[in-house]
This record gives C-alpha cells, sequence and structure tokens, in this order.
C-alpha cells in the first residue's frame, strides 16, 4: 500500500478515536475506561516474533523518545471535574485538534522515514512509539482520578 493510502486510512482512524473519546466523555471516568485501551494495545507487541518488524537499539530509543513527548502533551490536556456523585474527564476544546495534531506529526515523520527505514521496522517503531506515548498518559490519568477520588471523599466527610 502506498504511503497515500495509508495516510487516508490512518486518518480515518484518527477521526474515528477523536469521536469515540468526545463521546466517551459523557460517561463518568473509571479505572477499567482508563486501562482497557493500553491493555488491548500489548497484543500488538506479538509482531516482533517475525523478524522483519524487530526494531534496532537506536530506534528504540527514538520512538519511546518522541512517544513521551506527546505524552506529555496529552497529560497537559487532560483534566478531570466532580459532577454531583461522579467524576467526568474534562471536554477541552483543543483535544480533537491536539490528537490529530499528533497524528499528522507522525504521518509527517513516516512519509520521511519511509524511504531510510525498512516497512517492517517502521511499523515497530510506531507501535513503540504509540506504547510510549498512550502508558504515561493512562498511567497519569489513572493518579489524576484516584486524586479526585479522595478530594471527592474528603468533601463528603
Amino acid at each position: 500500500m502506498s504511503f497515500w493510502g495509508s495516510a487516508i486510512i490512518t486518518l480515518a482512524f484518527g477521526v474515528a478515536i477523536i469521536i469515540i473519546r468526545m463521546k466517551s466523555s459523557k460517561d463518568p471516568a473509571t479505572f477499567k475506561k482508563i486501562w482497557i485501551p493500553p491493555l488491548g494495545m500489548l497484543t500488538g507487541g506479538l509482531m516482533f516474533v517475525v523478524p522483519m518488524f524487530r526494531v534496532s537499539p537506536p530506534n528504540i530509543l527514538e520512538a519511546i523518545g518522541l512517544g513521551l513527548v506527546f505524552s506529555i502533551v496529552l497529560i497537559w490536556t487532560t483534566k478531570y471535574d466532580i459532577r454531583g456523585d461522579d467524576i467526568y474527564i474534562v471536554r477541552t476544546k483543543s483535544f480533537p485538534y491536539i490528537l490529530m495534531g499528533l497524528l499528522v506529526i507522525r504521518l509527517i515523520i513516516k512519509y520521511f522515514l519511509a524511504d531510510t527505514i525498512d516497512f517492517g521496522e517502521l511499523a515497530g517503531m510506531f507501535w513503540i512509539l504509540g506504547v510510549a506515548m498512550i502508558w504515561p498518559w493512562r498511567i497519569a490519568m489513572h493518579f489524576q482520578l484516584k486524586s479526585k477520588l479522595r478530594e471527592k471523599s474528603s468533601v463528603l466527610n
């Protein structure tokens, strides 16, 4: 598949994820909702059983570093609010733009690296980048939710 074909598919999935995230913010936050996506993502690690997808150590470090930078943006923009008896993720107007911006940055990087790094290794790098982006964000969400639950219980007592 060409770069442009995969870019269109990636953008379509990105839009779908944004819509799902916006709808999910209408429901109360739970630890289950925080942890199911990153745990489900771990099955993708099985790709590394196939030699074609293995990533060199320097490229692993690059993917992790960029993923951590992206996660900082997501952590900064994720906030919780106590409404009644429940805790909700605050819907920010910038969130869809931030997610789409991160996606576009990933596509630009992929475009420039596609000629210098084998397809399989590049796929592995982007999986590592995704994990390095999602896990710190979800860990931060976990602790933010835990903090809001303590805040809520201290208000009730």
